[in-house]
Formats: structure tokens, C-alpha cells, sequence
């Protein structure tokens, strides 16, 4: 019986079934990818819309209804269509290998938590083919009413796929919980853990906080909408900034459920490539517990101008201006780490290393944000647009990258085209700060956000943006064709892949088996 378990385990199950009834977290981790991946070509497209109804004034291709539900599927697809599930497929391929555990805790539920996106993205996709109901969404990314209480059937399935989303975001979090508290290897205690398995059970901490919240909130809106409630409705006697506190209670934690896995790939690439332990390692550990607990009391920064009393105002200002202080120990920390390095700059680090520098310029942008009085003029203009594609592109989408290109010829046994690799950091990096840097000044001159048309003094700084936007999209063209290659060939990649590279993931064969650590390794 047990060699007949043992080759039973060896097995690859085949084709499609592989797929749809797999319970390996490798398996799962490269459906949430290839997803993730897909989906960031559909939300970008999006975008290009968005950018060529931009490149003039004028309207020219779309009409502005169309240009809103752009705006808000757009928004909602890269949020919870390409950061969110990217990072949970790197979860799903190495949080295990990371702790020395065979698979994750719950692998049946690890699979339904996977299949439950792309049906939920079909139906909010379906909403674009329902012109004569009114359409997709048009109310952006957070949903506010009245737009949303008064809008078509398209945000009906919105909601219900945002419901959806919801649901497998709780199960992958429950699940990375159970993995990381229950299966390490003997001698892994909590502080031996590697920085990026910490950010992810900081960051499913937060999502089992804020994703029933968020679900709270649009069921309160489907009930304005069907039921005869008027929680929001200010006809009916409700109160439309009550559902921007709701909302914004999920929304900042949400930035941060963004970030914090950013934050733990970058901490494993940058001691790498200096050859260096990471600096102050165990102060990474605390700052972020400490962003993921601030992250809590900062809500309404995004609401400076609904009306909120002094006192409130005042608290939501400084509460924003402490969390710079955590966030600024973790860019020491990496600095640190660098500084006086054995550095090489291999595709990886280079994005991990313009992670560094250009989200530290959307932070700063952030506290700019942050000065209530500041911020009633950057309020809901292109520089609030500026500074959250520098957080989020910048953070969430180069680190994905990085972390890509580093873990590649581990998940393949194959390593990528290094020039090609450096072709497409450069091309993605000049033309991300050709797209996003003119926003800043756009904002500072009054072009407000969400708009398909403007006035004729904005013009030059909306072309350059355009013309940024599509080199940046065509340099992704490039990464999805280094991938395809990587996987269908290339150099072997060995055992430890990256010299100087740390940890149990270092010590299986490329590409990874199947399964690994059928026996626990001991963690010195």
C-alpha cells in the first residue's frame, strides 16, 4: 500500500480535469496567476480606452457614459482582478515551500476559492453587453451613491460579483491562516519566518476584517435599490456619506491588503541580489503589523470634503501623517540592506529596487494628501490619480513582476531571457513615469478625475500621458511572450537559482516537484 500511495502521489493527474479539480497549492497558485495575468491585459485595455478619449479635447471615440464604465471596471478589474489574485497565486506557490509544508491546510477549499473568480469576473464583464439596461457600472471603483442606487441592472451583477469576490478572498485568507499557524517545519518559529510569509498572514488578518464589510455595504445598496430601504438614499431620509465611511473603512485597509505582499516579495529580492541578511529584520516584522493596525484609523482622509467636523479632520490627518512612520522604517530597511551590498542588478532586483524609489514618490504624493487643507484643492483631481498609480503600478504591479521573473525558473526549471527581461524593466519603468508623472502637474492645475473631456490648457500634458500609456502597454506584450518562452524552454535552472538566495524554497529542485517536503525539513 505504500508504494502504491507514493507513486499515486508522484502521479500528474492530466489534462483539463488537472485543472478544474486540483487541490496542489502549485496547481492553484498557477491558476490565480495566469488569471491575474489575463485580466490585467482586459483591465488595460480598459485603460487604453480611456487614455485615447483623452489624448484631445473633444470627445472622439467614446461617449461619456461609456467613458465612466471604463473608469469603474477598469478600476474594479486591476483591484480585485490582477493585484489581489496575483498575489494570492505567489501565496499559493510559496508560502508552503517557504514554511516546509507539503501543500496548504485546506485543499479542497483552496480550489473553490480559485473557481469562484472567473465566474464572478464573466458576470461583471457581462454588464459591458448590457447597453440597453444602462450597462456596466459608471459610478468608479467605490461605488457611491446615489449613482449606484439610482443606476441599471449592471450594478445588480456588480454586486453580486463583487459578493463573490468577497467570498474567495475570505477563504484564501482563512486558508493562508491555517497554513502558516499550523503547518511550519519543526524549528520555524514565528520570527524565522521569511518576510514575505509574514506580510501575507498580516494581509489575510486584514482581509477577513474588511471584505465582510465591503459585502455589508453593497448589500445595503441592493436593498436601497430593490427593497424599499433607504440606508443611502437622501430621498428616502438616508445618508449617502454614511456608505462613504462604510465603504472606506473596507477601502484603506484594502490599499494596504494591496501593498503589504509587495512589501514582502521586495524584502526577499533585495538580500538576495546585495548578498546581505535583511537590515533589521525583525522591525520589518512590527512595521508592518503597525501599517496593518493604522491602516484602521485612517478611513476618512478620503473624504476631507463632505463636510466633517474640525476635530474629526484634525485626528484623520495626523492618524494619516503616522502611518508615513512605519512605512518610512521599511524603505530605511531596504536602503540599509543595500547599502555597502555585493548589488547585482538582474531583472528582479531592478524592479524590486524602482519598487523602492518610485513608490517612496507616490508616499510622499500621499502626504501631501494627507494636509486637510492641501488636500481640498488635490480633491478628486488627476493628482489623486498621480499619486495612487504610483502606490499601486509602481507597488503592487512592479513587485508582481520582480517577484515573477525571480521565482520563474523555480516554478519552470527554465531560466528567462535576461536582455529581454531588462528590455521590458526599462521599456515598463520610462514609459510608467512618461504615463503617470504629467497627472501630478494636471492635478495641481485643476483637471478633475473622471472626466472624458477638458479644457484646452491641459492638452499637451494629456498627450504625453497617452502616448506613455500605450508604450507602457506594449512593453507587457513583451513579459507575456518572456513567460511563454521560459516555460516551453530555455537555460536549466538550477537547485538554488540565484546565488546568495536564502531559504527552504532554495532547497528543492527547479522546476519544484510536484510535491515537496512529503517529510519536514528541520529549520535550524
Amino acid at each position: 500500500m505504500a508504494t502504491a500511495a507514493s507513486t499515486y502521489h508522484e502521479e500528474h493527474p492530466g489534462g483539463i480535469t488537472r485543472w478544474l479539480f486540483t487541490t496542489n497549492h502549485k496547481d492553484i497558485g498557477t491558476l490565480y496567476l495566469w488569471l491575474a495575468l489575463i485580466m490585467f491585459f482586459v483591465g488595460g485595455a480598459m485603460a487604453l480606452i480611456i487614455r485615447a478619449e483623452l489624448f484631445q479635447p473633444g470627445l472622439q471615440i467614446v461617449d461619456p457614459h461609456f467613458f465612466n464604465q471604463m473608469t469603474t471596471m477598469h478600476a474594479l478589474i486591476m483591484v480585485f482582478g490582477v493585484v489581489m489574485p496575483a498575489f494570492v497565486g505567489f501565496a499559493n506557490w510559496q508560502i508552503p515551500m517557504m514554511i516546509g509544508a507539503p501543500d496548504m491546510a485546506l485543499p479542497r477549499m483552496n480550489n473553490w476559492s480559485f473557481w469562484i473568480l472567473p465566474f464572478a469576473f464573466t458576470l461583471l464583464s457581462s454588464t459591458l453587453f448590457m447597453q440597453g439596461q444602462g450597462g456596466a457600472p459608471s459610478a468608479g471603483w467605490t461605488l457611491y451613491p446615489p449613482l449606484t442606487v439610482q443606476g441599471g441592472i449592471g450594478t445588480d451583477f456588480a454586486i453580486l460579483s463583487i459578493h463573490m469576490l468577497g467570498i474567495s478572498s475570505v477563504l484564501g485568507a482563512i486558508n493562508i491562516i491555517a497554513t502558516i499557524l499550523n503547518m511550519r517545519a519543526p524549528g520555524m518559529t514565528l520570527m524565522k519566518m521569511p518576510l514575505f510569509v509574514w506580510t501575507w498572514l498580516i494581509t489575510a488578518y486584514l482581509l477577513l476584517a474588511v471584505m465582510p464589510v465591503l459585502a455589508g455595504a453593497v448589500t445595503m445598496l441592493l436593498t436601497d435599490r430593490h427593497f424599499g430601504t433607504s440606508f443611502f438614499d437622501a430621498a428616502g431620509g438616508g445618508d449617502p456619506v454614511l456608505f462613504q465611511h462604510v465603504f472606506w473603512f473596507f477601502g484603506h485597509p484594502e490599499v494596504y491588503i494591496l501593498i503589504l505582499p509587495a512589501f514582502g516579495i521586495a524584502s526577499q529580492i533585495i538580500p538576495t541580489f546585495s548578498r546581505k541578511p535583511l537590515f533589521g529584520n525583525d522591525s520589518m516584522v512590527y512595521a508592518t503589523a503597525s501599517i496593518a493596525f493604522l491602516s484602521f484609523l485612517v478611513w476618512a482622509h478620503h473624504m476631507f470634503t463632505v463636510g466633517m467636523p474640525v476635530g474629526g479632520m484634525l485626528f484623520f490627518m495626523y492618524a494619516t501623517m503616522l502611518i508615513a512612520v512605519p512605512i518610512g522604517v521599511k524603505v530605511f530597511n531596504w536602503i540599509a540592506t543595500m547599502w555597502r551590498g555585493s548589488m547585482t542588478f538582474e531583472t528582479p532586483m531592478l524592479f524590486a529596487v524602482a519598487f523602492v524609489f518610485l513608490f517612496t514618490i507616490g508616499g510622499l504624493s500621499g502626504l501631501m494628501l494627507a494636509i486637510v487643507p492641501a488636500d481640498f484643492q488635490y480633491h478628486d483631481t488627476y493628482f489623486v490619480v498621480a499619486h495612487f498609480h504610483y502606490a499601486l503600478v509602481s507597488g503592487s504591479i512592479f513587485t508582481i513582476f520582480a517577484g515573477a521573473y525571480y521565482w520563474l525558473p523555480k516554478w519552470t526549471g527554465h531560466m528567462y531571457n535576461e536582455t529581454l527581461g531588462k528590455w521590458h524593466f526599462w521599456l515598463t519603468v520610462i514609459a510608467f513615469n512618461i504615463t503617470f508623472f504629467p497627472q501630478h502637474f494636471l492635478g495641481l492645475a485643476g483637471m478633475p478625475r473622471r472626466i472624458p473631456d477638458y479644457a484646452l490648457q491641459f492638452t499637451e500634458f494629456n498627450q504625453i500621458s497617452t502616448i506613455g500609456s500605450f508604450v507602457l502597454s506594449a512593453a507587457q506584450l513583451l513579459f507575456l511572450y518572456i513567460v511563454v518562452q521560459t516555460i516551453r524552454g530555455g537555460n536549466k535552472a538550477t537547485t538554488q537559482v540565484w546565488e546568495g538566495a536564502e531559504g527552504l524554497e532554495w532547497t528543492v529542485p527547479s522546476p519544484a516537484p510536484y510535491h515537496t517536503f512529503a517529510t519536514p525539513p528541520k529549520v535550524s
